[in-house]
Formats: structure tokens, C-alpha cells, sequence
């Protein structure tokens, strides 16, 4: 299920990707008041923007932007809503997003192909450990993308591993979908109950809102803990509810999938300037085919690199590595600069931390500050200067670590109203 514009040539590709954006800047100029105001306010003759390369004429959208002016980028009458989603105000105030039935469709067509990267047909069945509600788009995609396979689908919702277990022996689903921490206490309850992990029916798990892998593509600490335990394949995905688009790995695990049918995306410096493959920036996204609330150059404010290089599975797109960080998340710390899942990595390494928060703030004379707040059975000195030489030699600086509860912790990590775990929280 790889749909022919994805085999393209680059060149063929790329022109495709030109029609469809001076279609999309027509309906922007014609159906949004944001772009329309921003057009009129930089003298942009949409006429002039023809390739790709001409979007640099155009200023980029912030999430800033988006938070402040949020009604404004509403191209459609409240009618034509069907449904309406907000993002997980991981940086900021959440955004509300409107989504037409077209857009659904679309949403159903990205998820479909993006699955069908990672090897799902509709001989399989899927279990879903996410949320379908509470204004959450990615459980709604999921869903609507694995019937639109013609999969069958197990809507178990996040957490309670009893009830996993019991979906996964009674239905026996071919593939998961979960954030990949849970997977280990999936393992921890199987083996505290006498489940066989190897021969039950998982073969695979679509791994959502955690890294899997190094900037190299191997397995980060992570990935390594679980497949250790479990024989399964595991799959990237990634995607924001401001892209209505994911990028997941095909079976060669090499960066997840560009699909060019449906977003443009760009990798730009901090100056706005574009950054050529194999480059770290920031990822920018121009989407395509979207009714309710399209979005032109919009920076996500994730760090990626790209790459270019062919893939054996036969598409010619290019391919998302693991999220580098949060560009808002970036911490200058003691001369170095680091990014959250750094630390992530460090400290999923030990066994004996049941649970743990990433606290990033100002100290006095304003410069960054790291906490670490951890919960485990053993609160030792010994733990603790284990941890720190490991920072320390992994990263060259060590944050402050802190023992807690993990009652304290959990509470951290699931504010009210939140539909994720939280590891970071940045008070800055």
C-alpha cells in the first residue's frame, strides 16, 4: 500500500508537491484571515510563489501565532465542523484545531499509509492503548486509519495492564499500539502472572510519544530494555496535531516517511534560513489538503534531521530521524547544551527508578537548572553517585537529583486534564 506519488522521482515529487501549494495558497488568500492579514501586511503577490523554494518569501507561522490568533486561521463556517480537537499544551496554552469531513478522510488516508509503513493490512488486528477522547486527535487517527486498512481494532484506552493482558489473550492482536514505557510494565505484569511473552500473538508495536532509537537509527536505552525482554518489532511514529500528518518507519527502520501527498516539509536554522539533508533544524510544515485550519510554514519546533538517501522499501521520500528536542526545551546547562530526551536515555538505563520527572527552571543569576526527581525502593548514596558519575560521563555535566515518592511523582507526571504522561516540566 504505497501509494505511486511516494515512488516518484524526486524531480516528479517535487513539482507535484509545487501544484498542490499554489493550490493551497489560493484557498488561504481566498478562505483565511490570518493569511489573508499576513499577505496584504508583507505585500506577497501569491501569484509570484511558484516553487518550492519561493515559500522562503513567505514569514513563517509560530506556535505563538497560533495560540494568539487561533479563531483566525479558521477557513470554514462552524456548519461544516464535524469535529474539533486541541493540541496537548505541552509549550504553552493548548490550540484548538476544527476538522471538516474531508479532513477526517484525510486524517483516515495519513494514518492508513502510515500504518501500512509499518507492515499493518487488514489481515491484522490492533490494539489501541491510547485515548479516543478528550479532544485527543492521535487516538481518533489511529482509529480512523486502522479501519480505513480494514484491520480490526481493539479500543482498550491508556494504562491498566491487567485489562491489556486480558484484550491481548482474549483477541489476540497482531499489533500495538502504545507508548513504549508502558510496554514495560506490560512485561513486568506477564512475568509476575506466567504470561509467555514469545508466544502470544504481538508481533509488533506502533510506538508513539517516546524516542526509539539514536540519531543513527540503533536502539536507544529504551527500545533495548523492552526487545531484550520481548521478541517484537517495534515502529516510530510521529506526528502533532498541527501537521494532521504522521511520519512512521517502514520495516528497514531508517526514519520515518515523508508523505508528500499530504505536507512540505522544510528544515530551517534559526534564522529561518533553509538547511540542507543530514542538518539538524527545526522541522517546518506546510500542510496539504487540509479544509478547516491549513497551515503554511508552520515551525513545529521540534529539532530533526533529514535523509535523503534511498530507502530499500521502494518509496523516494525523504525520512524524519528521531526528534533531536523541543527547541523551547533546549537547556544550556553548565556550557552544554542538552535537550530532555538526553537525560531520558540516561536514565531509563536503571533498573531501580520506578518512576521520575525532569524539572527545567531559572535559578537566581538566570541561567538554566536542572532537577531530577526520582522515585525508587532504594533511596541510597550509593544509587544516587551511580547516577551522577553515569550523567557524567555521558553527557560531561551532572543535574541535581532528588529522591521522592512516586505517589508524588505520578502526580506530577498526570496533571489533571492531561491525556499523556509528562516527564518534562519547564518552569522557565
Amino acid at each position: 500500500m504505497i501509494p505511486e506519488i511516494e515512488k516518484a522521482s524526486k524531480l516528479e515529487i517535487k513539482a507535484f508537491q509545487e501544484e498542490k501549494l499554489r493550490t493551497l495558497l489560493a484557498y488561504l488568500d481566498k478562505k483565511s484571515p490570518y493569511y489573508k492579514r499576513l499577505f496584504q501586511k508583507h505585500s506577497i503577490d501569491i501569484s509570484n510563489i511558484k516553487t518550492i523554494e519561493d515559500l522562503a518569501k513567505i514569514p513563517v507561522t509560530t506556535k505563538d501565532e497560533l495560540q494568539k490568533y487561533n479563531d483566525d486561521f479558521l477557513c470554514v463556517s462552524k456548519r461544516e465542523i464535524i469535529d474539533y480537537v486541541t493540541t496537548s499544551g505541552t509549550l504553552g496554552d493548548p490550540v484548538t484545531f476544527a476538522l471538516t469531513d474531508n479532513d477526517l478522510d484525510r486524517l483516515a488516508y495519513n494514518e492508513a499509509i502510515s500504518f501500512a509503513c509499518a507492515g499493518v493490512t487488514k489481515d491484522d488486528t490492533v490494539q489501541l492503548m491510547t485515548t479516543i477522547d478528550r479532544r485527543f486527535m492521535a487516538g481518533l487517527a489511529y482509529f480512523l486509519g486502522v479501519r480505513k486498512i480494514g484491520a480490526g481494532i481493539i479500543r482498550v484506552g491508556a494504562g491498566i495492564p491487567e485489562l491489556q493482558w486480558d484484550s491481548i489473550l482474549k483477541f489476540k492482536p497482531t499489533y500495538l499500539i502504545a507508548v513504549p514505557s508502558f510496554l514495560l510494565k506490560l512485561i513486568a505484569y506477564a512475568k509476575r502472572n506466567n504470561i509467555d511473552l514469545d508466544n502470544c500473538s504481538v508481533k509488533g508495536v506502533i510506538c508513539i510519544g517516546e524516542p526509539l532509537r539514536n540519531q543513527d537509527f540503533s536502539l536507544n536505552t529504551l527500545a533495548s530494555k523492552i526487545t531484550a525482554e520481548w521478541d517484537i518489532k517495534l515502529y516510530s511514529t510521529y506526528a502533532s496535531t498541527e501537521m494532521n500528518t504522521a511520519f512512521t518507519e517502514c520495516e528497514h527502520q531508517q526514519g520515518g516517511h515523508h508523505h508528500p501527498e499530504l505536507i512540505i516539509v522544510e528544515i530551517l536554522d534559526e534564522h529561518n534560513n533553509p538547511l540542507p539533508n543530514g542538518v539538524e533544524g527545526e522541522l517546518t510544515i506546510t500542510t496539504l489538503g487540509i479544509e478547516g485550519m491549513p497551515l503554511l510554514r508552520f515551525k513545529t519546533g521540534d529539532m530533526v534531521v533529514a535523509h535523503d538517501d534511498p530507502c530499500e522499501c521502494g518509496r523516494n521520500t525523504i525520512r524524519l530521524g528521531p526528534i533531536v528536542g523541543r527547541k523551547k526545551q533546549m537547556i544550556k546547562y553548565k556550557g552544554t547544551t542538552l535537550y530532555p530526551p538526553m537525560m531520558n536515555n540516561i536514565l531509563h538505563d536503571f533498573n531501580e527508578i520506578e518512576s521520575y520527572v525532569i524539572e527545567i527552571f531559572h535559578n537566581d543569576i538566570g541561567t538554566d537548572e536542572i532537577l531530577i526527581k526520582i522515585a525508587t525502593k532504594d533511596e541510597s548514596t550509593k544509587l544516587l553517585q551511580k547516577l551522577k558519575d553515569h550523567f557524567r560521563a555521558k553527557l560531561r555535566v551532572t543535574p541535581k537529583i532528588e529522591y521522592h515518592t512516586k505517589k508524588d511523582i505520578e502526580t506530577l507526571r498526570f496533571p489533571i486534564m492531561s491525556r499523556k504522561p509528562i516527564n518534562i516540566i519547564d518552569r522557565r
